[in-house]
């Protein structure tokens, strides 16, 4: 098992950015896919961004894309998503994932660990 805790999330205005961060421990973190998912009051969880073992490959939720953007750093079991242009809609919770295997999977049953959330608020 690979635990992960967020941090970075906070209340913004509309137009700010954040970095959200995502600490792993536990089984090598380099072996595997990591991604964010978001869940606001009432709707669904809903993929974000997603990183392949290596950070080459990366998919954004077209919700997002331009505006997000995933990376990681291996050496320090870190991914991180940075977040510009915030809008109100952007408000949720924010998860990191361990994804089962290497790839930048957008499924979320793909992901088998999964960390406490933080909050992320944007006001108009």
């Amino acid at each position: 098992q690979v635990q992960l805790v967020e941090s970075g999330g906070g209340l913004v205005q509309g137009g700010d950015s954040l970095r959200l961060s995502c600490a792993a421990s536990g089984r090598t973190f380099s072996n595997y896919g990591m991604g964010w998912f978001r869940q606001a009051p009432g709707k669904e969880r809903e993929f974000v961004a997603a990183v392949s073992r290596s950070g080459v490959s990366t998919n954004y939720a077209d919700s997002v894309k331009g505006r997000f953007t995933i990376s990681r750093d291996n050496a320090k079991n870190t991914v991180y998503l940075q977040m510009n242009s915030l809008k109100p809609e952007d408000t949720a919770v924010y998860y990191c994932a361990r994804a089962k295997d290497l790839q930048a999977t957008i499924q979320d049953a793909d992901y088998i660990d999964w960390g406490q959330g933080t909050q992320v608020t944007v006001s108009s």
